[in-house]
C-alpha cells in the first residue's frame, strides 16, 4: 500500500510561521547594515529602503569622533579576562559544590549562589560605586573586570554544578586508586569533560561582557577606560543625532561577538541543556 500524501493548510500555515520567525530575527542586522551603509540624505528620502552605494564615511567618522579602537581595546581585555576568571574559578569552585551537596555547609553556598542570580543589580548599585571608590578601583578596568566576574559567577555556578553532577563518580574513583589527587583529578580528568558546557558559556560570557552596558556606564567613566557600549554615547547629543554613525560603530562591534558565536555555536544549546539535566 502507498502512503497517502497529506495535503491541506499546515504546510502552508507553519512555513508562514517559520518565515515569520526568520525575519524577525533577520530584520535587527538588516536594519543596522542598513542604516551604517548610508548616507544621512539618502537615509531621509529612502528609510528602511535597499541602499544605492556605501557611504563609507560613516565607519571613519564613527572610529574618529568615538575613539573607537580605544573602547574596542577595553572591551577584549576586559572580556577575556572576565571569561578566563569566570572559565577557571567558576568550574573549580563549581567542582567542589558538586560532589559535596550533602554537606550543609556546600549545599548552603549553593543555593545562596542561587538566590544570588535572582539579586537586581540595582539593589547593589550605590553601595558597589561607594566600595569601588573607597578601593581606587572605580575607572579601572580591573575594577570592571572584578565586578562583571562577580556578577556573573552565581550563573556559571549553577550551570557547572548541574553538568559536573552528571559525570560518574566512578571515573574519579579510579584516578584516586591510582595516586591521583583532587587537583590533578580535577584538571585532567573532569576537566576535559566539560568542554560542551565550558564552550557554551564561554560565548554567554563573551557575549554578556562585551554588551554590558549599566555595569560600564558606573564604573568606566573616564575616556580612557570605556569600552564599546558607552561609544554609543558620542553620536547622541542634546540637539542632533549621528544615526548613521551610531550603526556604523555598533556593525563593528558585533563583527568580533558574530564570529566567536559562529565558531562556537554547536556547543550553546546541548551545554547548557546537558547543564540544566541534574541540578
Amino acid at each position: 500500500m502507498t502512503k497517502r500524501k497529506i495535503t491541506g493548510p499546515k504546510p502552508v500555515i507553519f512555513f508562514l510561521l517559520k518565515l515569520t520567525v526568520i525575519m524577525f530575527f533577520i530584520a535587527p542586522f538588516y536594519i543596522s547594515i542598513v542604516y551604517a551603509v548610508k548616507s544621512p540624505e539618502e537615509t531621509i528620502k529612502t528609510g528602511l529602503a535597499f541602499p544605492t552605494g556605501i557611504y563609507w564615511e560613516n565607519f571613519t567618522e564613527a572610529v574618529r569622533v568615538s575613539n573607537f579602537f580605544s573602547a574596542a581595546k577595553n572591551s577584549v581585555i576586559v572580556t577575556a579576562a572576565c571569561v578566563l576568571i569566570l572559565m577557571v574559578v567558576c568550574t573549580m569552585a563549581a567542582y567542589v559544590i558538586a560532589r559535596n551537596l550533602k554537606s550543609r555547609l556546600y549545599s548552603g553556598m549553593y543555593y545562596f549562589f542561587l538566590a544570588a542570580i535572582m539579586l537586581p543589580f540595582q539593589v547593589v548599585m550605590m553601595p558597589l560605586y561607594v566600595q569601588l571608590k573607597n578601593m581606587g578601583l572605580l575607572n579601572t578596568r580591573i575594577g570592571l573586570i572584578l565586578t562583571i566576574s562577580g556578577f556573573q559567577t552565581a550563573y556559571n555556578i549553577f550551570v557547572y554544578v548541574g553538568f559536573i553532577r552528571t559525570i560518574p563518580v566512578e571515573m574519579e574513583e579510579a584516578a584516586y586508586i591510582d595516586g591521583a589527587g583532587k587537583f590533578y583529578t580535577f584538571w585532567k580528568i573532569v576537566f576535559p569533560l566539560m568542554k560542551p558546557i565550558i564552550s557554551s558559556t564561554l560565548v554567554l560570557n563573551a557575549l554578556t561582557v562585551w554588551n554590558d552596558f549599566t555595569t560600564s556606564l558606573i564604573i568606566a567613566q573616564r575616556p580612557e577606560v570605556r569600552t564599546i557600549p558607552l561609544t554609543q554615547y558620542f553620536f547622541f547629543g542634546e540637539y542632533n543625532i549621528e544615526l548613521n554613525m551610531a550603526f556604523a560603530a555598533f556593525v563593528m562591534a558585533m563583527i568580533p561577538i558574530i564570529i566567536l558565536y559562529l565558531l562556537m555555536q554547536k556547543y550553546i544549546i546541548g551545554g547548557v541543556m546537558a547543564g540544566a539535566v541534574k541540578g
